[in-house]
Parts: structure tokens; C-alpha cells; sequence
């Protein structure tokens, strides 16, 4: 019997084309809404920067949106791309949302730029920040978050003495040392870069140091989820994410695509070998099939909790999907 673990929702607030970011955003809540109805455990937003199709940039702004809408769903980044910014205007950011919405508040960091060059070039703080400085900048945030001493020069207000739950992101080795040495949980991107999943979790559990914010490692894995009433239209729904990521990996970036049939039968070797690295931790299909997967992934990982993404071109189709999975987990839980 495989023991069965929360289920989260990473939404990236897709532009599906024809549409606006504006609307996308609107869809986000609404889905928050959605999720904390069906009780999924929390409810991510992510940052990206210059990109056509995802309109979650100010992710503190449009979590600050989702926040309002709801009440008992745990809210978070997944995350922030703490190169870009300085470590104490995040601490405030976050600390206000936590001063809004006490026992509510996640803090996913990663060191990517969440963007392309151009964007990350513009977005840069100082002259030197980079990626590298990245576990620098992290022990640097973690102690805005602690209770303010006497005496002390800089405080993040809201932020310093705030319950904000942080998390190191990863799709590398970098991230598990890292959120391993410093005691905190572990969230790792196999939705779109599997490669090193197994490789990362096991030195992040082996080297993993308790801290007074986790006393045992706690891994999170990301995992595409596309659910319908049938395989066949949960094939036809997760065309959108594949021709999105191919124009992508191609140089051009743009609103998530409509679906289509007989996507794969027009993929070249070089498409198809794309797809299937990157989107290997994908279960796609209608009740039967989700659940079956759902069983071999955590049977397969021994995840703690998984993050689920579906980038679905119809925001209803989106909706329907994670209430298929909400129904097969309660079944799995039982």
C-alpha cells in the first residue's frame, strides 16, 4: 500500500492567446479559490520575467490578490528568484504578507534569474549581484525574518519576527546541499527539468542538518498533472504545455497555445527526445490513469508532497483537472 501525500498547485498564471495578463491573473484567484475548495495543502505562484505567456512577474503583488481570496489555503512563491532583488525588500514583502495573513505564508527561494539574459541584466541590483552570491543572500534573508534585538540598526518592518515558511527551490545539486546544510525543506522542479531529481534528493536527505525551522528533511517534487474525463482529452489538453515549451527551447517564447490532435505524430526526433527529457514527470490521462500514476510517482520518489502544474489552455478544462486529482487523492487517501 502506497502511503498518499498532500497535493499542491504551482500555477504560473498562464496567457493562454487571445487573452490578456489581466485576465490571467483574475483566472489565478478564481483557481486559488477552486483549490482551497477541493483542500489542496497550498497554492504557489512563480516568477518570470519577459515572458509572452505567464503573467505572475510581481509575484508578491499577484499573491498578495490571491491572499485576499481566500482563507485557509497556504499561499507562496515558487518561487522567488532571489538574484533579482535585495534580500530585505523580500523579507518585507513576504513579512507584510504574513502580517496580513498570519500561519499562511511560504517563501520558495531559487538562484536562477527566472528569465532570459536581457531581462536578467535589467533586473539586476547591483553591478555584482549574481547567482553565485545566492546562498549569501539567503542566511542574509533568513535573519530579517528573525525577532528584532536590541539595538539593531535594520530591521525588515513588516518581516522581522513574521511566520514565513522558507523553502529552497532546486533543479540541481546546488539547491539540495544548500537547503540541506541550512535545515530547511526542499522543493525540487522535476516538472520541467527531472534530469537530477533522484540524484538531488538523496544527497539533500543523507546531508540534511535539523534547524529550528525543520527538525527532518521534507522534499516537495513538482509534477505536471493534466486530468479529463478520458486519456484521449487529457492528451489533447497537454498539447498546450508541449507546443509552449518547444517554443521555448526554440527561441520564441509566447502565449500558451490552443491545443491539438496528433501533436506528437508531427514532433521531428530532436521535438520528441525534447519532450520527453523535460516532460517526464507528466501524468496525463482521465481518472483511471491519474490514479495509477499518481500511485507509481510517489511509490517511485517517496516525495513528502507533490506540486502540481497544469498549464491548460481553458480555464473551466484547468478547473476540471485539479478536481478529477482532488477526487482520485481522496480515493488514494481512504
Amino acid at each position: 500500500m502506497v502511503r498518499m501525500i498532500p497535493l499542491s498547485v504551482l500555477d504560473l498564471s498562464p496567457v493562454p492567446e487571445g487573452s490578456s495578463a489581466g485576465q490571467a491573473l483574475r483566472n489565478s484567484a478564481d483557481l486559488a479559490r477552486h483549490a482551497e475548495a477541493l483542500e489542496y495543502k497550498r497554492f504557489w505562484m512563480a516568477e518570470h520575467h519577459n515572458m509572452p505567456g505567464i503573467a505572475s512577474a510581481a509575484t508578491a503583488v499577484a499573491l498578495a490578490n490571491v491572499a485576499a481570496g481566500t482563507s485557509t489555503i497556504r499561499i507562496g512563491a515558487g518561487g522567488i528568484m532571489l538574484p533579482n532583488h535585495a534580500p530585505v525588500i523580500i523579507a518585507e514583502q513576504f513579512g507584510t504578507l504574513a502580517a496580513l495573513h498570519p500561519g499562511r505564508i511560504d517563501l520558495g527561494l531559487g538562484r536562477a534569474p527566472g528569465s532570459d539574459q536581457a531581462a536578467a541584466r535589467a533586473m539586476r541590483r547591483n553591478l555584482t549581484a549574481d547567482e553565485n552570491q545566492f546562498p549569501q543572500d539567503v542566511m542574509e534573508l533568513l535573519r530579517y525574518f528573525d525577532p528584532p534585538e536590541a539595538g539593531q540598526r535594520l530591521q525588515a518592518v513588516p518581516g522581522a519576527g513574521e511566520d514565513v515558511d522558507v523553502w529552497i527551490l532546486g533543479s540541481s545539486g546546488f539547491g539540495a546541499q544548500l537547503a540541506a546544510m541550512l535545515g530547511l525543506p526542499y522543493a525540487f522542479a522535476s516538472h520541467f527539468a527531472p534530469a537530477m531529481m533522484r540524484d538531488a534528493v538523496a544527497v539533500y536527505r543523507e546531508r540534511f542538518r535539523p534547524s529550528d525551522r525543520q527538525a527532518r528533511p521534507y522534499v516537495m517534487l513538482g509534477v505536471n498533472v493534466f486530468a479529463a474525463d478520458t486519456d484521449a482529452q487529457a492528451r489533447r489538453l497537454f498539447s498546450s504545455l508541449q507546443q509552449a515549451f518547444l517554443n521555448l527551447r526554440r527561441g520564441r517564447p509566447g502565449k500558451l497555445p490552443p491545443p491539438v490532435d496528433g501533436l506528437d505524430a508531427g514532433l521531428d526526433s530532436f521535438g520528441r527526445a525534447m519532450l520527453n527529457d523535460a516532460l517526464a514527470c507528466s501524468v496525463v490521462g482521465g481518472p483511471d490513469t491519474v490514479r495509477d500514476g499518481l500511485r507509481a510517482f510517489v511509490a517511485s520518489t517517496g516525495a513528502d508532497e507533490l506540486m502540481v502544474t497544469a498549464q491548460i489552455f481553458d480555464h473551466d478544462a484547468r478547473k476540471r483537472s485539479y478536481e478529477i486529482l482532488a477526487g482520485v487523492h481522496r480515493e488514494l487517501m481512504a
